[in-house]
């Protein structure tokens, strides 16, 4: 079986040619990133015209670089949710075109359980149970995986995901979206230890990081124009170090209790260096698939459940987890 998979939950169009054993033939991702950055964030409605635009193309370099047709795909997978409605239902009314003009059968997909399915791609594929940290802009979730068909989920953020304390933590210190490439990048020339910003300690094995945002903006107000030139990069690498301390922490303990020997990390913050470094003997996505990708798409639709032609036709999109 060859799996076409298709990805439009937030800002990146996606296209992907993934086999039944997991072997990727192509994953095409045209990003909105340089077009949401003088917003300083994604603009839902920008987002859903530009996947208008962009998905055709996408999935045809899919094809292209994948060196077959539509005539070589078995099934077509496409994100359901969660992500920005608008955008989800580009995606999925591209998927039912192809698909229902072909008469192949649809497969929707939980974008989530995509993240988790990036791991089970060759040629690092990871085999269940593991703890899975599923760290990014829009999640932050402790993920109890069993086997490759869903998990069960043990914690999650109260306010702002990782990835989002990062871009609005950007923001404060005037650099640039995304966020978390930003201060990761300038993290690197500045002391972690200068500034010791709160990490949240809350009841049982979630997240929060509002607070820690709202740490960064005072210390950011009490600095001149010039002083805060002269510490951005210690304010960087200090608010790195706490989001990247909660989240290990957090992984760590979340291991403990459930039992699991193996960490595994995904998503857009996962692509951290710093968090990376951290945690040296987990299994963590590689970087071309921590951010949105249809490979990850194409790879969960291998353990989903297939919706046959044309039933899919009333198949609907949902902004939020279940």
């Amino acid at each position: 079986m060859v799996l076409l998979g298709v990805e439009t939950s937030c800002d990146e169009t996606a296209a992907a040619v993934v086999t039944e054993d997991g072997r990727i033939l192509s994953n095409v991702v045209s990003s909105q990133a340089e077009l949401h950055a003088r917003f300083g964030g994604v603009v839902p409605e920008v987002a859903s015209r530009r996947h208008l635009e962009l998905v055709a193309p996408v999935v045809q370099g899919a094809l292209a670089e994948a060196g077959t047709s539509l005539d070589g795909i078995d099934a077509v997978a496409v994100t359901r949710g969660p992500g920005l409605i608008g955008a989800l239902l580009v995606g999925i009314s591209a998927a039912k075109a192809i698909a229902w003009s072909r008469g192949l059968p649809l497969i929707p997909v939980d974008h989530l359980h995509g993240h988790v399915a990036s791991l089970y791609l060759q040629p690092d594929d990871v085999e269940p149970p593991f703890l899975c940290l599923l760290a990014s802009g829009g999640h932050t979730l402790l993920l109890d995986v069993q086997d490759r068909t869903g998990f069960t989920v043990l914690g999650s953020t109260l306010d702002d995901a990782a990835g989002e304390a990062f871009d609005k933590g950007a923001r404060l210190l005037g650099l640039g979206y995304p966020g978390g490439a930003a201060i990761d990048r300038l993290a690197r020339e500045g002391d972690p230890e200068a500034y010791r910003f709160p990490v949240a300690r809350v009841q049982g094995l979630d997240f929060s990081f509002s607070g820690l945002k709202t740490a960064l903006l005072y210390a950011v107000r009490d600095l001149s124009t010039e002083e805060l030139e002269a510490r951005r990069a210690d304010l960087a690498a200090s608010y790195q170090r706490a989001i990247v301390r909660a989240l290990v922490g957090r992984a760590t303990e979340a291991a403990e209790q459930s039992g699991h020997s193996r960490i595994a990390v995904v998503g857009g913050v996962a692509a951290n260096s710093e968090l990376r470094a951290a945690l040296p003997g987990a299994a963590l996505a590689p970087l071309p698939l921590c951010t949105d990708n249809a490979a990850m798409i194409a790879s969960a639709a291998r353990y989903a459940t297939a919706v046959p032609f044309p039933e899919y036709l009333a198949l609907d999109a949902y902004a939020t987890a279940a």
